[in-house]
């Protein structure tokens, strides 16, 4: 039986720390700021970068380099004969498809399986997750990544944006959008479903989008995902905003009565994600169940 690694970046939400405790291998995404670079959760935290963000300090994502990508490649392999790879999704980034391309060179082919699963944060952790599970249960590495590719596209991710200025930023609207979407104070909610980051409905106030979020999980899990409250994954997420997403957790609950407590997750949202949408932001996400 072939002894396989779960490997993933740090836009799964999964720390350096967490992955040592769960026997995760977690790959640091970089970031420029101010033209230095710096990786996350190891000399960039969570707080340092929203300082950052706040100030207007010039901040741009950017892919690891392969050679960080092999180097740890190349480490994990000499304890574990295969490694499943699960890094963001290719539509937000292009580290997915430069690491299937490294996976073909000699070095690699057969042993390194790279994941396309259209995921980040909480879904992509989920993954992350449930390809561990797998992993322990006997499986090798192909069985593990074609389960993951079957499974890509059942989740979805609801973000309410706080503030269109970092929308506005980033190029995603034009600045007379942002300036009318200011003065009538929208709250954009945006939708992670396969590839983008994309516009989903227009709020007028939190409560307003909180609702709106509920019922698009409440119609994912009725027209997706058989009607069966047990067989999704609830979790959420934000951007610098611990004390709303704590009372937003109470109003998912409410709206799922049953759904249990402790199985909601909740994390920050990943670091390039927070780049394009700002501070203030609420996610909450759906994700079908593994079940072997």
């Amino acid at each position: 039986m072939s002894k396989v690694a779960i490997m993933t970046d740090s836009n799964s939400g999964i720390t350096q720390l967490e992955g040592k405790e769960l026997g995760i291998y977690v790959l640091p995404m970089p970031f420029i700021i101010d033209g230095e670079t710096y990786f996350e959760d190891i000399s960039l935290s969570q707080e340092e970068f929203y300082i950052k963000l706040k100030e207007d300090t010039d901040i741009s994502t950017t892919q690891p380099t392969p050679g960080n990508v092999m180097d740890m490649w190349h480490e994990i392999l000499e304890t574990y004969d295969e490694i499943v790879y699960i890094p963001m999704s290719s539509g937000l980034s292009g580290s997915c498809h430069t690491a299937i391309m490294l996976a073909q060179e000699d070095d690699f082919d057969g042993k390194v399986f790279v994941v396309d699963n259209q995921r980040i944060s909480v879904t992509m952790k989920q993954s992350v997750f449930d390809a561990k599970y797998m992993a322990n249960q006997g499986m090798n590495a192909k069985e593990i990544h074609d389960v993951l590719m079957e499974m890509k596209m059942e989740s979805s991710i609801y973000i309410m944006v706080d503030t269109l200025k970092y929308l506005k930023k980033g190029g995603r609207i034009t600045p007379a959008a942002a300036a009318l979407g200011t003065l009538l104070k929208l709250k954009p909610v945006l939708q992670i479903q396969g590839e983008k980051l994309d516009a989903f409905a227009k709020a007028r106030t939190v409560n307003n989008a909180k609702t709106i979020m509920i019922n698009a999980i409440k119609s994912d899990i009725e027209n997706r995902f058989g009607n069966d409250i047990s067989n999704v994954w609830i979790h959420m997420a934000h951007t610098d905003n611990v004390e709303e997403i704590l009372k937003f957790k109470e109003e998912v609950l409410k709206a799922f009565p049953g759904y249990p407590k402790d199985n909601i997750i909740i994390d920050p949202l990943s670091l390039s994600v927070s780049c394009h949408i700002g501070p203030g932001a609420l996610a909450v996400t759906v994700t079908k169940k593994y079940s072997k």
